[in-house]
């Protein structure tokens, strides 16, 4: 072979070679700028306020957003400093799916509760209770201030209601809280106050275009204000309901002791008198101190709570069944035999004998 074809071969060799060289250093180079551009749009994009929270919970990115003007919209960040990062020491209540923390945001004392993210249907909870509370206002329901999603956190703002839940008021007198335990028992005409308040707030919600079916009426989602005025609280089961007032559900929900008869037979189709039902069993529950879920004694016989005064009822024993802590000074026997018979009313075993709380409210606003 001529010396000066293995030259040029030699040659023209090294030039593929450097050109692969090449050619490969470029293709880096133009990937890693590639993937540094996609960082930053991620990075832009994931601290993005998104206004849909549908698509938020799609693309899994952060999301904030305010319901009211008296709270700006606010960060994770700044939620896990106003909590002390979630303190234990800052725990106020213990809610479906999550516990509640007292913390200022804007100023303002605020209610924050972190929803548990191994919760089955903690994103369920959340979506309803944003779609239910976030335009609801009336002065017998929580307000809802604003909410937060970071990965897979979900965080919801509330008002701050001073004195608590109406549970920690019947039953806790052991309450870390001086001032409730200080002020307990509460007298009959804070609690007939705090049943009207809670039948105005069911009626409002029944008495929407799309009524809404609350589903976990209950003493601990009853919180009361420095006046005592009745909030519910925890829209994490709620359902919106068509113009019939009726909703077709494979799942039961609710609180034991509260949940009415139907659901024991495998009842599915959900009615607001569903929360009538349980309204009967908290005005009970207020009435006389006692939990519901807790059997009574009735001529040595244990029974439920409801056909323990159906049976007392039947008797004429309702003064016999008020809080023994609630002073006799001023109660009115007409008055306490009228509040119990609304009580058996709303509590029916047949959902179709219950009244409507509409009706509720007006009988109970007969009562002095």
């Amino acid at each position: 072979m001529e010396p000066t074809f293995v030259v040029v071969l030699a040659a023209m060799g090294s030039f593929l070679v450097v050109t692969l060289i090449l050619a490969t250093i470029i293709i880096i180079c133009q990937s890693r700028k590639a993937k540094n551009a996609y960082n930053r749009n991620y990075n832009q994009n994931r601290h993005r306020s998104i206004t849909n929270p549908r698509l938020a919970s799609i693309a899994g990115t952060d999301e904030s957003a305010s319901f009211d003007p008296s709270l700006r919209q606010v960060s994770m960040a700044e939620v896990v400093a106003a909590t002390k990062n979630f303190s234990t020491d800052l725990i106020v209540g213990d809610g479906s799916f999550g516990l509640v923390y007292k913390a200022h945001l804007s100023g303002l004392p605020v209610a924050i509760k972190k929803l548990d993210p191994d919760a089955f249907q903690g994103f369920r909870e959340f979506r309803a209770e944003m779609e239910t509370l976030g335009n609801l206002r009336h002065r017998n329901l929580v307000k809802i201030l604003g909410y937060c999603i970071s990965g897979q956190d979900r965080i919801l703002i509330y008002e701050f209601i001073e004195r608590g839940n109406l549970d920690i008021w019947l039953h806790d007198s052991s309450s870390s809280s001086t001032e409730s335990t200080l002020s307990l028992p509460l007298s009959w005409a804070t609690r007939k106050k705090i049943v009207k308040g809670v039948a105005n707030g069911l009626n409002y919600l029944h008495g929407l275009e799309k009524p809404i079916i609350h589903r976990d009426i209950k003493a601990s989602n009853v919180l009361l204000d420095r006046d005592f005025e009745a909030r519910i609280a925890d829209f994490g089961l709620a359902r919106t309901v068509d113009s019939s007032h009726s909703h077709v559900s494979t799942q039961v929900a609710g609180t034991m002791g509260y949940m009415p008869p139907e659901y024991k037979d495998g009842f599915t189709l959900l009615t607001v008198k569903a929360d009538v039902y349980s309204f009967g069993i908290l005005m009970l529950e207020t009435a006389m101190g006692k939990r519901p879920n807790l059997p009574m004694a009735f001529e040595g016989v244990e029974m439920g709570l409801v056909e323990w005064t159906r049976k007392m009822v039947a008797q004429n024993r309702e003064m016999e069944m008020v809080d023994v802590n609630i002073s006799r000074e001023g109660l009115v026997e007409s008055d306490v035999k009228e509040y119990f018979r609304i009580a058996c009313l709303c509590a029916h075993e047949n959902f179709r004998e219950r009244p409507v709380m509409r009706g509720v409210v007006e009988l109970l606003m007969q009562i002095c």
